[in-house]
């Protein structure tokens, strides 16, 4: 029997090679698509989860409340993990990281190691990044202590062995040891280094005092409770803690932190403080659904397709019912054909998969799998969607085709009844739904990065070189040297430019009262030329200059228009003159200038500050010509090789470093349009099925109209009446679920674009179009078709 029905659906699908073609490559590339989904889903979720104590291990959070405003951070004061660790027992262990960048060189062989993490000895204590040489609990206990990764360590000693050699770190060149080798940081972390240098290092060599210091933030802790461990029970007696440890500090510089815990394994995906690396719990939500929408349309393509070849195959029902054949064996033949066709689509999704996994990995900008037979569970989920396809979607064709009745049927007059065309109308509509709606969603996800790329952010990035000094010695003469270059046009001195880090300062700023109000702000250190060359524009005051030397590099400082308002002020005017306290300065403010972006659109502007600080200031910003810029460049380079020869010389331009902020959603935009043209092209081949079946169930209707006389494009329109009707339904179900989808991806962006009624009447006709063109096709091959033909069948 099974092998009389394998022969069977053999013979049909080759019989029937087009349909047979249609159906396996809309299945295989529903099935494709999704499975890319599930994929990229499941290693999104996947974030931190490989530590085997992920269950126990927190980030130690801050939220500090000022006169001015509450401050969310994703960091901590140095002093509060080790703090903890000593008064709270519930707590097993505690370790902090912060970022840097440093020269490291050996012999010959130098690189600026920019992703360097200062760690704590209890680091591998608390998470498990493999260590392949050297003892995880003594590698980072002492002074100028490093650990590579596999890959880091390779390109300063190659294949011999690091461990106890050593390698001189920063321009100082200082001594430091290698004590071990760990196994490259897994993609799906979020914690990622290429150098780990021993916490004490910072804290008693670079930065002496600096666990003393209870209001100086900037180290990620984490703490690692014991098991059986409360985390919101632990959490509750934080406030007790800060108050005996640092209460009095607090009431005396009005700054009250306020300590809270995150899962490790919520960080990535769920926390808006940010970190090393962040994802978007929305973009997996939508990415499933979508996911979800693609097997559906799928499967709706296939019962359609499969329903309008079922006239084809009435008769041969009829006749093998006749001759004894009952309604399960017929149902079981048919579910069969379905099972080995979707089978037949398993194996062109594997070498689907194979052949465009490595376009996915690019697109999605991460390495999602190795290899589709890197886990072999992918090839059996695989397996088992082909086989539920099959099985679901092979059901009520199979129910269909059965219960034929051969006598009606032997005897011409066929027809699936109301409830049939009911529901495969109502499979187009579904589909086309998604489609539309997928077609709203693309439109909006273009515009607002189109929006991002192009809004006015205040200040001038174009033809803007940056390198970073790293505070070498010979900045100062590389940056005079360069001013003499025919195509360099002007040349600026900074700690920071837009899109990159910057520091918050503790601040005292006269406000309207005439009182000093406390406040943390956003601080730029910049020379005199900076604000002219990014063209930042004052509204009151006047910028910084050399006329005033002296006053400006120990006693001015310049506002931006939102920390104006932070102080109570009305008009930028009004804050001229007024008092400022920072960071040991005091003095007047000069100037203000006017809002520029200086984080990503996704941020508010914040209040930020700038002072002159000719000493900390490690960016050289260089304006450059378009014309001759291979040159140009070239000679820049010449002249950091002759000034500072110990460090490897490498710049980036502003504008693609500004953009890098929008990568993610830039992928996610790329994904999503991709989907979404799959899933329509899915779609299309859906109603493609309809439209024939339907013309076929109206030959003899369009015989009869020919012979009376309708023309061509009568007919023509009126086959198509009907589906545009069916289109137009899906639109009015489409347009509000997009609506508000989209409005709540959106909310993702503090500055973002509005959702105008165009997008949706685009997103329709486009649809119509779509939709039109592929019923065409079957509608025009009906028009022209000889009437006699269609008769005499009938």
């Amino acid at each position: 029997m099974l092998k009389n029905h394998f022969k069977i659906a053999l013979r049909n699908l080759w019989r029937h090679r087009v349909f047979s073609f249609i159906n396996i490559t809309g299945l295989s590339v529903g099935i494709t698509a999704c499975f890319f989904i599930f994929m990229y889903v499941t290693f999104e979720l996947s974030y931190d989860k490989f530590h085997t104590k992920a269950d126990r291990i927190y980030r130690v959070v801050t939220d500090i409340k000022t006169p001015s405003e509450t401050i969310n951070t994703d960091v901590t004061s140095w002093a509060f993990a080790p703090n903890l660790k000593t008064d709270f027992p519930e707590i097993e262990a505690f370790t902090r990281v912060s970022g840097g960048s440093f020269l490291v060189r050996k012999g010959n062989v130098k690189f600026q190691e920019e992703r360097t993490l200062f760690a704590d000895s209890t680091f591998f204590k608390v998470f498990d990044f493999k260590l392949l040489k050297g003892n995880p609990k003594t590698a980072l206990t002492t002074q100028a202590s490093i650990v590579f990764t596999k890959t880091a360590a390779k390109k300063y000693f190659g294949d011999t062995d690091p461990v106890g050699q050593t390698v001189l770190l920063s321009g100082d060149a200082i001594p430091a040891l290698v004590t071990g080798v760990m196994q490259d940081m897994p993609e799906n972390s979020q914690i990622k280094a290429d150098m780990i240098i021993s916490m004490v290092t910072l804290t008693q060599r670079f930065n002496k005092g600096i666990e003393e210091q209870w209001g100086n933030y900037g180290a990620t802790s984490y703490l690692l409770l014991k098991p059986g461990v409360n985390a919101k029970n632990l959490q509750s007696k934080f406030s007790s803690f800060m108050e005996k440890r640092n209460g009095e500090q607090s009431r005396k510089s009005q700054m009250f932190a306020t300590l809270l815990l995150e899962p490790l394994k919520d960080v990535y995906l769920h926390s808006k403080r940010g970190g090393q690396e962040v994802g978007s719990i929305s973009n997996v939500y939508i990415f499933s659904i979508v996911a979800v929408f693609i097997l559906v349309i799928a499967c709706i393509n296939f019962i359609n397709l499969t329903t309008a070849r079922s006239v084809e195959r009435a008769k041969e029902v009829g006749i093998r019912k006749v001759v004894g054949a009952l309604k399960g064996e017929l149902a079981s033949q048919f579910i069969g054909e379905s099972v080995i066709l979707c089978l037949i689509a398993f194996v062109v999704t594997i070498i689907l998969s194979v052949l465009l996994l490595p376009l996915f990995n690019q697109l999605s900008g991460k390495i999602v799998s190795p290899g589709i037979f890197s886990n072999i569970t992918n090839v059996l989920i695989l397996f088992g969607i082909a086989v539920s396809i099959g099985f679901l979607a092979g059901i009520y064709p199979a129910m269909v085709l059965s219960s034929f009745k051969p006598v009606m049927v032997l005897k011409g007059r066929f027809s699936t009844g109301t409830k049939g065309n009911l529901l495969r109308k109502s499979l187009v509509v579904a589909q086309f739904s998604i489609s539309i709606a997928l077609i709203i969603g693309t439109i909006i996800v273009y515009n607002q990065m189109d929006f991002m790329r192009n809004r006015d952010l205040g200040f001038s990035k174009d033809q803007m070189v940056v390198i970073n000094t790293n505070s070498d010695a010979g900045k100062d003469a590389f940056q005079q040297s360069i001013r003499a270059i025919p195509g360099v046009k002007s040349v600026a001195l900074s700690s920071s430019v837009p899109g990159g880090g910057n520091s918050g300062a503790y601040s005292e700023i006269e406000n309207k009262k005439g009182d000093l109000q406390i406040a943390n702000l956003d601080l730029y250190f910049v020379d005199f030329d900076y604000l002219n060359q990014f063209k930042i524009k004052m509204v009151a005051g006047r910028p910084f200059s050399k006329d005033f030397m002296t006053t400006d590099t120990s006693q001015a400082m310049i506002l931006n228009e939102e920390a104006v308002k932070l102080f109570g002020y009305s008009s930028p005017q009004q804050a001229i003159g007024r008092r400022f306290k920072q960071w040991g300065r005091e003095g007047k403010i000069v100037g203000v200038m006017k809002d520029f972006h200086f984080r990503s659109l996704q941020e508010k502007i914040k209040p930020l500050s700038m002072r002159v600080e000719l000493r900390a200031l490690d960016l050289v910003s260089i304006k450059v010509d378009a014309k001759n810029l291979p040159a140009t460049l070239a000679a820049i380079e010449s002249k950091w090789k002759e000034v500072i020869p110990n460090r490897p010389y490498s710049y980036y331009f502003l504008d693609e470093f500004f953009d890098r902020q929008y990568r993610a959603e830039q992928r996610f935009g790329k994904l999503f349009f991709n989907f979404a043209i799959l899933a329509i092209a899915i779609s299309c081949l859906g109603l493609l099925g309809l439209a024939s079946y339907s013309t076929y169930q109206r030959t003899r209707e369009i015989g009869i109209r020919k012979v009376l006389g309708a023309s061509t494009p009568g007919i023509v329109n009126m086959l198509s009446a009907d589906f545009m009707k069916l289109v137009g339904v899906s639109f009015l179900i489409a347009t509000p679920v997009a609506w508000y989808f989209m409005h709540k991806w959106l909310q993702d962006f503090a500055y973002r674009i509005d959702i105008q009624w165009w997008v949706f009447a685009v997103s329709g006709i486009l649809a119509m179009i779509v939709a039109l063109g592929t019923i065409s096709f079957q509608a025009i091959k009906a028009a022209i078709a000889n009437p006699v033909k269609s008769l005499r069948s009938e």
